[in-house]
């Protein structure tokens, strides 16, 4: 069985729970995350068999379309991202730090699935479009070459679909800053 996780986001609330219904009523999915974030919206992550989790997406999109902001299927997601999105990823040291920003909460993960499997970096952070007005941004480090291939492939991802908002990646960030946002 091939693992593969999907998400949706809509612009309401009561989309957002109707549409999240529907996905596990329709496959063989489990629900790992279904919450209202900034400002206003409403998010559901789901993980499952791929086909599953395709049928679940698909279902999600035609329950409510006027409202989807957007979506995504990750066949075989990058393991590192779980933890970053528990903020439970344990790094040992920040040689760089690559910060990459999305206007939307689903372009962040396929960004930090993006950036892992483009280069050696490990994810620290995925923020989800808490406290953000909706916007999303992540935190990787590895080296400065790997941090900056890892974050302008996750650039050219997100921008295809107009998610992209900013990105940069500081070589030896302050030990100030590090404790900060870990």
């Amino acid at each position: 069985m091939r693992r593969a996780i999907g998400m949706i986001e809509f612009k309401t609330v009561s989309s957002g729970i109707t549409a999240a219904d529907q996905m596990v009523k329709t496959a063989s999915v489990e629900l790992l995350a279904a919450q209202t974030v900034c400002p206003g919206k409403y998010v559901a992550l789901i993980a499952g068999e791929l086909s599953a989790v395709d049928a679940a997406i698909e279902k999600a999109r035609e329950t409510r379309p006027e409202s989807l902001v957007s979506d995504f299927i990750l066949g075989n997601p990058d393991p590192s991202i779980f933890p970053a999105i528990n903020g439970t990823a344990c790094i040992e040291g920040v040689n760089a730090l690559g910060i990459l920003e999305t206007y939307d909460a689903a372009s962040i993960i396929v960004a930090a699935d993006t950036a892992a499997k483009t280069a050696i970096v490990e994810l620290i952070e995925l923020r989800i479009a808490r406290g953000m007005g909706g916007k999303s941004y992540m935190f990787i480090t590895g080296d400065v070459a790997a941090c900056e291939a890892a974050i302008e492939t996750a650039r050219e991802k997100v921008g295809d679909r107009g998610m992209y908002l900013d990105s940069s990646v500081i070589p030896r960030p302050d030990p100030q800053m590090i404790r900060m946002i870990m």
